[in-house]
């Protein structure tokens, strides 16, 4: 049985597993920045997963279908999450750095792409840890499942994105969250902030982050300072973030942040925690 998005977001232990999911993502920016980058805005989330999916769609008997720049561009702009030419520029940019490669055989068109190893683990990984997140709620063993039976991501992947990509409130996250997510490599700053909050159970409008170093995060995430501070100083202005002191190195953010972001993350986790369920289900016959 898998978690409906209120009841995940409203429990308590969604909180704590919220902070193992970004600290689990945060070390794989460390051991892989490049790819993790692939995931590191809203939008660049929304292509990589789609064209995931696309290419695990791909049936043979339809030489067209699979992943195609023709098929990525027209899912995307269905949902206007981006434009014809940043599309391209995407799939330019998996080809440069080696995380597509053209599907073998012999040469047609629309041509059709396939990840490389190195595409596959990142996307692994990625799921794995989605759904270790949630076996801390429940103590369940979701992602002993998925490392036992590992085809079972050809099967939950697609539909967890399709239902990801059909649902507004995923599509649009809340202002508060959407400041950061839809800049480059603003994912990487939620996941950092998530990764350090304060949980001794105190109820309150500011929840503790404790030190951040706001130039060696810019260093360290490989983003502009400049840039950092002034995503910070926009979510300070609208009380979503702020400091205790003058010299700005001990960090809250408001509850009604966190309460955003959880609900936010609630859509997607449900979505994986249903797709995995369903695909489990269909495995068995």
């Amino acid at each position: 049985m898998s978690f409906p998005i209120e009841q995940l977001a409203r429990h308590p232990k969604f909180v704590a597993s919220l902070r193992f999911l970004s600290e689990t993502l945060r070390n794989r920016y460390d051991n892989g920045p490049r790819i993790a980058r692939m995931l590191a805005s809203h939008q660049r989330w929304l292509l990589s997963q789609s064209a995931y999916a696309l290419h695990l769609e791909h049936d043979p008997e339809h030489p067209r279908s699979g992943l195609t720049v023709v098929a990525l561009r027209d899912l995307i702009t269905h949902y206007r999450i981006a434009s014809r030419n940043t599309v391209l520029s995407f799939i330019e940019e998996l080809l440069t750095y080696r995380f597509l490669e053209l599907a073998p055989g012999p040469a047609r068109r629309p041509r059709r792409y396939v990840p490389t190893e190195t595409a596959y683990s990142g996307m692994f990984g990625w799921y794995l840890a989605n759904l270790a997140a949630l076996d801390l709620i429940d103590d369940g063993s979701r992602a002993a499942a998925l490392v036992a039976s590992p085809m079972l991501l050809d099967l939950a992947q697609p539909r967890m994105a399709r239902t990801c990509l059909a649902a507004d409130l995923w599509r649009e996250p809340p202002e508060s969250v959407g400041l950061f997510l839809w800049t480059e490599s603003g994912g990487l700053v939620v996941d950092y902030i998530m990764s350090r909050l304060e949980l001794d159970g105190k109820a309150g409008d500011r929840i503790d982050i404790g030190h951040v170093d706001a130039r060696a995060l810019a260093t360290h995430f490989m983003i502009s300072r400049t840039h950092l501070q002034r995503i910070l100083r926009k979510s300070a202005d609208r009380g979503d973030v702020g400091w205790y002191e003058s010299k700005k190195t001990q960090m809250w953010i408001s509850r009604n942040f966190l309460d955003q972001y959880c609900g936010w993350q609630a859509i997607k986790l449900a979505a994986v925690d249903e797709a995995f369920a369903w695909a489990q289900s269909a495995s068995r016959g």
